[in-house]
């Protein structure tokens, strides 16, 4: 792919996004409900993930968030 190419398509996903926001009023709630209307009249499956993200307690390792000689070391 050449940079003219790239340059040509990332220009069409922003005129594109403009289109849309116009229509809509700069309202990205409205964008959303659109869009949830339109995915739910498609009929087409989307996938639901079988477990939920859950947040993972730091390691201790340097830099985490548990680490204490960070926060010494600055002060």
């Amino acid at each position: 792919m050449t940079r003219k190419t790239t340059d040509c398509t990332i220009e069409e996903i922003h005129q594109y996004r403009r289109e849309v926001s116009d229509r809509f009023g700069g309202d990205v709630f409205a964008i959303a409900q659109d869009a949830a209307r339109r995915q739910a009249a498609s009929n087409r499956p989307v996938w639901q993930p079988t477990a939920t993200n859950t947040a993972t307690p730091p390691t201790g390792e340097l830099g985490g968030a548990g680490d204490k000689s960070a926060s010494v070391a600055a002060g």
